[in-house]
């Protein structure tokens, strides 16, 4: 059977994911990262003070490129880029988290997807809604393109903000474990819970406008 990790995954269209971009924010898209194409946005957002969790501040343009290479070639790691109103505006990461990052530290079941989500760094005025409108595509797509059953994310135990997000999307904390570089929150949202979540009850029925 062809799984997620090897499947010629259709971008999430604007159609798609209309209800999670407010209207003042424009559509949402999401595509597989071309490295060449985009390796120096993602360097001028993974080297942003603001990225610092990641843990790829120091990164060179050529490393960075070398990082988006090596996922593009992975059957287990994949990189995505996402645009709102045609621009882009975050990457996610998604992974298989019995072979990847979580491998020996989780027992993982079958249809879990590992998520990781970086949001452009700010320039200019904020822009209200834009986090959860990001959040919400993401998790939309990761259940309905990548087909998954969970969605398991490892944030650092001292980022706050994506601890509160997550919340809002229905992340449960399992525990914490050590990785490398961090104290992680290791967490797990199942569709039921997203569904339920400010997040997900927002991308299903509130207006808009």
């Amino acid at each position: 059977m062809t799984g997620w990790r090897s499947q010629a995954t259709e971008p999430l269209s604007a159609a798609t994911v209309r209800d999670e971009a407010w209207r003042r924010i424009g559509p949402v898209r999401l595509d597989r990262v071309v490295p060449e194409r985009d390796a120096l946005v993602l360097h001028h957002w993974l080297t942003h003070p603001a990225s610092a969790f990641w843990q790829m501040t120091d990164l060179g343009l050529d490393e960075v490129l070398a990082y988006e290479r090596r996922l593009a070639g992975s059957t287990d790691e994949h990189a995505w880029i996402g645009r709102v109103a045609g621009r882009p505006a975050f990457m996610v990461e998604t992974y298989d988290p019995s072979r990847v990052l979580l491998k020996g530290v989780y027992r993982a079941r079958t249809g879990d997807v590992g998520m990781h989500l970086l949001v452009a760094p700010p320039e200019g005025p904020r822009l209200h809604g834009l986090t959860d409108a990001v959040m919400a595509a993401t998790m939309r797509f990761c259940f309905g393109t990548l087909r998954a059953q969970r969605v398991v994310v490892e944030p650092d135990v001292r980022n706050t903000a994506i601890a509160a997000k997550n919340a809002a999307a229905g992340f449960r904390v399992v525990r914490e474990v050590d990785l490398p570089g961090k104290r992680a929150a290791l967490s797990v949202c199942t569709r039921d819970d997203f569904a339920a979540s400010r997040l997900g009850a927002t991308a299903t029925h509130e207006d808009p406008r």
